[in-house]
């Protein structure tokens, strides 16, 4: 199915042509990850401006080079200038040669529907996409809010970076690799361009929609996992019940859905479900360990300080496990522990005490929501 996308490509909107270096950069978004990128791309030697909806931080980023929130101990390069809270105007946003946007998926939809008037087909910035997740109610992915909000042609153009990468540690300049995908080669090849520095090295690939299911479905297992932890049991639980048969439940719906099972071998799929599901730096795990704790959900989530995409997105991965009719056990209870009050020792005792199973058996029929969202973009 890609490989013909990858053919049909010169019928497709390509942006505009990036300059060799001092790219023009608009980030939406000034929490953890659009922040670590400001301060990569910026460090780059790229123009960047960060667009923030809190007057407060845009002052004090501005005045300090730090950000209130998020990364408080990091000194921002000179380069970055922080805009908003109104979101900018046309005359700016073609100025640009990028537009990143790393805020929550459930805010996409309403910022791209103001922002898509302003944008210019013929003069369209590089699109680059960074949020995880599955919006609620539509159980939609990225790709298709874009299509929705702002029309095929600019889906089919729009890039997806997704991997194992802390924003701690990119601003560390710790090496870190992610994957880059986009419909189009070209757009793929210009976002890896863009961000592949030494110490931050960009895979390409042709499956998006593989790209955007792993980074969604990832957070629901570090949920899973934390809650593992936070109950006590040790690294055969971590990394064979809910690791490993978590990477078996990710490429069963993703293959399901009609993306590529090899996808979640690469490091969007099985090098972010590990790097996630193994560390107290995400978001998604801490929620889990603190209900493994003990704690409310809601305690948890109105102290984490950030947001954690796996709470909200586990909304949609059930709906899409439902319908598909995966056996997804990991996910499901999950669910249940998140928006049925289930105690989280029962749900790890009744995983334990399900029946024998296959270890290995992909979907007999895949891709009927990939089908779907291709023809809405055309393809």
């Amino acid at each position: 199915m890609f490989r013909q996308l990858r053919s049909s490509a010169s019928k497709m909107v390509r942006s505009k042509p990036q300059p060799l270096q001092n790219s023009k950069v608009l980030i939406f978004g000034a929490g953890n990850f659009g922040s670590c990128l400001a301060s990569h791309l910026g460090d780059s030697q790229h123009d960047v401006f960060m667009w923030a909806r809190e007057q407060s931080l845009v002052n004090y980023f501005n005045e300090h080079h730090r950000n209130l929130f998020y990364l408080k101990d990091h000194i921002f390069p000179s380069n970055i200038t922080a805009v908003g809270p109104e979101l900018p105007s046309k005359e700016f946003l073609n100025q640009m040669d990028v537009l990143l946007f790393a805020i929550p998926t459930q805010f996409l939809r309403a910022n791209l529907s103001i922002l898509h008037p302003q944008l210019d087909v013929d003069n369209l910035p590089l699109m680059i996409f960074v949020n995880k997740g599955i919006e609620i109610g539509t159980h939609a992915l990225t790709l298709e809010i874009i299509a929705d909000t702002c029309g095929a042609d600019i889906a089919k153009a729009a890039t997806f970076i997704s991997g194992p990468s802390f924003a701690k540690e990119i601003v560390e300049r710790q090496p870190t690799s992610v994957s880059v995908a986009s419909f189009t080669e070209e757009e793929a090849d210009k976002a890896s361009a863009l961000f592949h520095q030494p110490h931050f090295r960009c895979y390409t690939g042709g499956d998006p929609i593989g790209i955007e299911l792993s980074g969604a479905l990832k957070n629901v297992y570090a949920i899973a996992s934390g809650m593992s932890d936070g109950l006590g049991y040790k690294n055969n639980t971590r990394h064979s019940v809910i690791i490993t048969r978590g990477l078996a439940e990710m490429t069963c719906i993703g293959t399901a859905y009609g993306a590529s099972p090899l996808t979640f071998l690469g490091l969007s799929g099985v090098g972010d479900l590990f790097l996630t599901c193994s560390s107290s730096n995400s978001r998604n795990y801490t929620v889990g360990y603190r209900l493994g704790q003990g704690e409310s959900l809601d305690g948890i989530m109105n102290t984490l300080g950030s947001v954690a995409e796996g709470v909200s997105t586990t909304k949609g991965v059930k709906k899409i496990i439902d319908e598909l009719g995966i056996n997804a056990p990991i996910a499901n209870s999950v669910y249940d522990v998140l928006y049925n009050g289930k105690d989280t020792q029962n749900a790890v005792r009744e995983l334990m005490a399900l029946p024998p199973s296959k270890e290995l058996e992909l979907p007999p029929t895949a891709g009927g929501p990939a089908r779907q969202l291709l023809r809405k973009l055309g393809l």
